[in-house]
């Protein structure tokens, strides 16, 4: 059926199956999802439903329940099509009629007539979604005291970050670019800038990093041509940062991809480091290091902005599997850290087991984060390490959330 537009709207019912009945993660999802969508455009559109749906899911399901007689089953795909629908009239301003014609194809079979029925209902009813997204239960729970500050911090997709290669040029940089500066060495433009586009990407002026992701590497100071361990470093902005500060930098990753993104942002920005594919479980360095950071794989629950999927198929197993990968990674790293060298630990994640539980069994000696590191809004805890999150820097567009402690070796 050649309906212009049908495509996309199948793609994010694709991609939302994708992240709830399997887990994929968006981006996981997207290769076979969006194989059959033709246009930048449209491919762009269908993440957008799709992240919408989930950014909002379960105050569109409590719209829909509150138009049919029976609840629908969870998992049935009327259930998931009355979802785009919403999210496409609700939250990017998409036509009803648009919105019908190319979403009741795909119940082709199926229950066409009840999902445009409970569509009428309630834009006749003129529906609106609150202010702030509801969170599931059981990230409520985890998030304790913070959960509705957090929810907050997710009601839009974020802006766009860029961290500069040469922080002395903040004032010009965001003067140029029309964006706003939080602190040296970073720029913040609205979302939706085209980002090859802007003036300074093909000089390698600047790369795009969240603001929250570029502190850990701020916190290892000036390198003076010491050597770094970037553990974990692809796609790159940690070690460009460290490079551009003066590190001779060993990146390490284990994904042949990524390190490739790697290697064209050092290419771009004319900067250096030594790429490494390898297994940081398997790898032994020859000497040890003057800095190690260590961006450790976690359950990304701080992205959960531009990465909404993670409010649904992330729980307690995925939280426990990769806190012991923490855990192995930070025990076996710290043995490479040269005596008076700094080891910086950090996560983007918001879950207590991947930080502070983490960061309390460390032996090393802590080297407490002072407030004028960070941004002003975000302060260090009584502990020295820090915990931002997707609720704090609300009226200057937020950050991701991370969790990020620094040590020495006597």
């Amino acid at each position: 059926m050649d309906i212009p537009g049908l495509p996309a709207r199948r793609a994010a019912l694709n991609l939302i199956d994708a992240v709830l009945r399997r887990g994929e993660t968006l981006d996981q999802a997207g290769g076979s999802a969006l194989a059959r969508v033709k246009g930048d455009a449209d491919r762009a559109l269908a993440r957008a439903i799709a992240g919408e749906a989930l950014r909002w899911r379960q105050d569109l399901d409590e719209l829909i329940d509150s138009a049919t007689r029976l609840p629908l089953a969870e998992d049935a795909k009327a259930r998931a099509v009355l979802q785009i629908m919403l999210a496409q009239v609700l939250r990017l301003d998409t036509p009803p009629h648009a919105v019908i014609a190319t979403a009741l194809p795909l119940l082709m079979g199926g229950p066409r007539r009840l999902a445009h029925g409970v569509f009428s209902t309630l834009t006749k009813r003129g529906v609106t979604l609150p202010d702030v997204p509801t969170l599931p239960e059981t990230a409520t729970h985890r998030w304790g005291e913070r959960a509705s500050a957090i929810a907050a911090g997710l009601a839009e997709p974020p802006p766009l970050d860029l961290a500069l290669r040469d922080p002395s040029a903040t004032a010009e940089w965001a003067e140029r670019l029309g964006g706003v500066s939080l602190m040296p060495g970073h720029v913040r433009l609205p979302r939706g800038a085209a980002v090859e586009s802007l003036e300074g990407f093909r000089d390698g002026a600047w790369w795009v990093q969240d603001l929250a992701a570029s502190l850990p590497a701020r916190l290892l100071g000036a390198g003076q041509g010491r050597r770094a361990l970037d553990l974990c470093a692809a796609p790159g902005g940690k070690t460009m940062q460290l490079a551009a500060a003066g590190w001779q930098v060993t990146a390490v990753d284990n994904a042949k991809r990524r390190l490739e993104r790697l290697r064209e942002n050092l290419t771009r920005t004319g900067l250096e480091a030594d790429v490494v594919l390898a297994d940081a479980f398997a790898w032994e360095p020859e000497e040890g290091f003057d800095a190690i950071l260590i961006d450790a794989p976690c359950t990304a629950t701080g992205t959960a902005r531009r990465h909404p999927d993670v409010l649904h198929r992330i729980g307690e197993r995925q939280i426990d599997d990769m806190a012991e990968v923490q855990s192995q990674m930070l025990a076996r790293a710290s043995g490479w850290l040269k005596p008076g060298g700094t080891l910086v630990y950090a996560v983007c994640s918001i879950e207590r087991q991947e930080g502070e539980e983490q960061a309390a069994r460390v032996s090393l000696t802590p080297v407490p984060i002072a407030a004028d590191e960070l941004p002003q809004g975000v302060a260090p805890a009584e502990e020295g390490w820090v915990r931002t999150d997707p609720g704090m820097l609300g009226d200057a567009g937020g950050l991701d959330g991370f969790f990020i402690a620094r040590w020495t070796r006597d």
